[in-house]
């Protein structure tokens, strides 16, 4: 765990729609504070991000209708940044199944809603593929809502973890990026990684 007196960010959280809430309370469990991110000036005093899962399209609207969605593409741009779900969305340089606009960050394709309706939703053990304090080898519990599917991922972007063969838990430098919810599971190793992550930052 890294300790909150040495922790040198200040971590936000996309705070318009969504369950951002979530998120919070999983970095307060494991000792690092967040600050709610509504606007151009809140974002600008955070240093890093998180974007959580919920809608979106609904996002997207609520983003350009506050005219908060060139600063926040501006910021995932260059700030760290970890994304869940919707998050997830955002994020994608491609959104298929229906196409929708996004910010480009993350050089991955996405399909939404590729795992079913909400009835469909799933608890899953699944496999990680890396090793040490963040995800030791043991399984990871991920739970699945109206996920996306991640159906391409570039060179540059390494693969965490899969279900069924396709990624749900990828890392692009400074970017990590889940198609499920960790922040709903008692699993906080998905938030620790993202701690790791940060501690490398500058």
């Amino acid at each position: 765990m890294i300790a909150s007196d040495a922790w040198k960010h200040s971590l936000g959280v996309l705070a318009i729609q969504g369950d951002y809430e979530a998120h919070s309370a999983a970095f307060a469990e494991v000792g690092v504070s967040t600050r709610p991110v509504k606007t151009p000036t809140e974002l600008a005093e955070v240093s890093a991000l998180v974007l959580p899962g919920g809608e979106s399209t609904t996002m997207l609207r609520l983003l350009r209708r506050d005219g908060f969605d060139a600063a926040l593409r501006d910021f995932v741009h260059a700030r760290p940044v970890f994304a869940t779900c919707a998050g997830c969305i955002l994020l994608a340089s491609e959104v298929l199944h229906p196409q929708q606009e996004s910010f480009a960050a993350l050089d991955v394709t996405v399909e939404r809603n590729a795992y079913g309706r909400q009835n469909e939703s799933a608890i899953l053990p699944i496999e990680t593929t890396l090793r040490g304090d963040a995800l030791p080898d043991e399984p990871l519990e991920a739970v699945f809502i109206r996920a996306p599917r991640i159906v391409r991922a570039g060179a540059g972007v390494e693969t965490l973890a899969r279900r069924d063969g396709y990624p749900v838990l990828v890392r692009q430098g400074r970017i990590l990026a889940a198609t499920f919810h960790p922040e709903l599971s008692a699993d906080r190793r998905v938030h620790q990684l993202f701690l790791q992550i940060l501690a490398t930052q500058p």
